[in-house]
């Protein structure tokens, strides 16, 4: 008997019980299609399509907590969801759900963890890449921000990626009348990087304001431009202050790429 029999038998024996189990869902998604990952009223959402699946597939209602939120239009490479469920099913749920899903949205793996870790609030980390293209590229449309017409100086907006660390209010990147209770973050790492005629933008931090990483590729981009000096990022970080930062970036460029945790 294989280990995965062994621990589908245990699973039935524990719902047999009652037993509620707690599950993770790894996954992916292209954002074009949705109104951020959260659900919301009158608006299609990835959270909306992953429930729904889930409840018809498990024939119960499931309601799923993500890792974090998502903006219209932004991507997830990975991000992490949790469930709980007294409904046994077998090793090929991911297979299943990802036949009831829209071919945006893909399941990686489904698996058990602790009843009481949760997917938002035990992540360690955060980490995103925004992409520009610096010429003129069909392909890359809903994948990066089209920013062809003008040259960045990526030596620049690298100095400017060291002052970020010197700072934990970004309230100046927040997205303005939000629930936040604060405004502080821990920024581990930031730095751009070119790939022929792309550029990368990874950032990581334990958590992320809304809207804030669009927000700092687009005073960033300022500052690629010549708009702005590398140094002028610390009056805009001190003034605390939205208007003070650039515009925000397109959404399309953004994808979340990984969210940690001590599984």
């Amino acid at each position: 008997m294989t280990f995965q029999q062994i621990f589908h038998k245990i699973k039935v024996f524990l719902w047999s019980y009652s037993i509620t189990l707690r599950y993770f869902i790894e996954f992916s998604y292209n954002g074009k299609n949705y109104f951020g990952y959260q659900i919301q009223p009158d608006a299609n959402s990835v959270q909306e399509e992953l429930e729904k699946a889930l409840s018809t597939i498990l024939r119960d209602e499931i309601k799923i907590t993500g890792a974090g939120r998502t903006d219209t239009g932004v991507h997830a490479k990975k991000i992490y969801a949790h469930f709980d469920t007294e409904v046994a099913f077998n090793d090929q749920l991911g297979h299943k759900l990802n036949s009831f899903l829209p071919p945006d949205i893909s399941i990686k793996r489904i698996f058990p963890v602790k009843d009481d870790f949760h997917a938002r609030f035990d992540a360690t980390y955060r980490t995103y890449e925004y992409y520009i293209s610096l010429e003129k590229n069909p392909f890359t449309l809903e994948s990066a921000w089209q920013h062809w017409r003008r040259s960045l100086n990526m030596d620049a907006m690298n100095e400017a990626c060291k002052i970020l660390f010197e700072y934990e209010d970004f309230t100046s990147f927040a997205k303005v009348k939000t629930d936040n209770k604060t405004n502080i973050c821990k920024i581990y790492k930031a730095e751009w990087e070119q790939n022929g005629s792309e550029l990368k933008f990874t950032v990581s931090a334990n958590r992320f304001l809304r809207n804030m990483v669009r927000a700092i590729v687009g005073t960033m981009v300022e500052i690629g431009a010549g708009k702005l000096k590398p140094e002028d990022l610390r009056n805009v970080i001190e003034d605390k202050n939205r208007n003070s930062a650039g515009t925000s970036a397109p959404a399309q460029g953004l994808f979340l790429v990984d969210v940690g945790y001590d599984f």
